[in-house]
């Protein structure tokens, strides 16, 4: 028996800030320890955070249904429109712009007040699309702007009362 053996103070190398409630070291013990708190931390923190995402994904999603189930839309079919569109300079075979639309409104009433003035539409159409140029309609983007056009058109002849969109159902321009 060496003569260190049985003395604790010793025998025992590691610093006093190292030593264990036991008397034991440490050592890698304690990294370990350490690794597996942040690991387990970390999945809580994921866990937490996937379940707040799915809870208010699902809480969208009722008020997207509640929004659809609340809103019932309504279409009237507007008369085929065909109108020659301004030319280019120099072009010598005129241009066509063949329209079938839909109004979209938000109640059925609405569709009565349209009715009557349906002629004061349809001319403000004429008036704006015979000033169109082939290359104004080139697109979604010219498609897009046309929507929108007559929709502020058909809106300022029927005030008060207003549509929500227009569909179109068919654009030919040949």
């Amino acid at each position: 028996m060496s003569r260190f053996q049985g003395d604790p103070m010793v025998a025992n190398t590691a610093k006093p800030d190292e030593i264990l409630a036991d008397g034991k070291a440490a050592g890698s013990g304690g990294r370990k320890k350490l690794i597996v708190i942040s690991i387990v931390s970390a999945l809580l923190a994921a866990g937490a955070g996937g379940g707040y995402y799915f809870w208010q994904r699902s809480k969208a999603a009722e008020v997207d249904k509640a929004v659809q189930l609340k809103k019932k839309a309504f279409f009237f079919d507007l008369p085929e429109i065909t109108v020659n569109l301004a030319g280019a300079p120099g072009q010598e075979r005129p241009a066509y712009l063949r329209l079938k639309l839909a109004l979209e409104v938000e109640d059925q009433k609405i569709i009565a007040e349209i009715q009557p003035l349906m002629p004061r539409v349809l001319d403000n159409f004429q008036i704006f699309l015979r000033e169109l140029r082939p290359t104004d309609l080139e697109g979604s983007a010219g498609l897009y702007r046309l929507k929108e056009e007559l929709v502020r058109r058909v809106n300022a002849s029927i005030y008060p009362a207003r549509i929500e969109a227009i569909l179109f159902k068919d654009v030919l321009v040949q």
